[in-house]
């Protein structure tokens, strides 16, 4: 496989896969859908799906990737406003907006879990990201504890937007933002 995902005229075809996969996932289970599948779909053939990917999963963890950096992205721009404010705000806020602008391709994913293990990588960016966590409390949580915490935000933060996606985002994006806020800074108070 020769991965030109770098090349200019490579990526329209590499987004063309990336719909396709996507939109399958809306009417087929992940385990169901073939290379032949997708290629049929977007009109492309096989050997232009084994210039960008080996097989689906490596598809699918593309997606997941692109994704994950510019989670990671937000949360970089963003941190020292929160660890300046002292709340998840700063970095929630623009990663929330994001996942709204994504909400159909994050659903998937959310929803195809147990397939690709997504939450868990979104678990060990925010856990890759703990010095901004760690900061965002005014006082300094005991190292012994600061894993136990990292946890709890992590699979906390996960949770409520799992949540959310669940319950088709009924409930207003500043709530949202507040219940989390509200969550990560009580937790931490309560961890000296």
């Amino acid at each position: 496989m020769l991965n030109n995902t770098d090349d200019k005229r490579a990526q329209p075809s590499s987004r063309m896969l990336k719909q396709g996969l996507l939109e399958l996932m809306h009417i087929k289970k992940f385990k169901d859908i073939s290379i032949k599948d997708i290629t049929e779909r977007m009109d492309l053939n096989r050997g232009t799906f084994y210039l960008h990917y080996a097989d689906t999963v490596e598809l699918l963890q593309s997606i997941e990737n692109d994704l994950e950096a510019k989670a990671q992205e937000l949360i970089d721009i963003n941190c020292t406003a929160a660890t300046e404010e002292k709340s998840v705000r700063p970095i929630l806020e623009p990663i929330l907006d994001f996942v709204i602008e994504e909400k159909d391709t994050c659903f998937i994913l959310f929803d195809n879990n147990e397939v690709s293990g997504f939450t868990l990588r979104l678990q060990q960016m925010i856990m890759r990201n703990k010095d901004c966590l760690m900061n965002i409390h005014r006082d300094p949580i005991p190292e012994e504890k600061a894993d136990y915490f990292l946890s709890f935000a992590a699979y906390g933060l996960i949770g409520i937007v799992g949540t959310w996606f669940g319950s088709g985002g009924i409930l207003p994006k500043e709530e949202l933002i507040q219940i989390a806020d509200d969550m990560i800074l009580g937790a931490a108070s309560r961890m000296n």
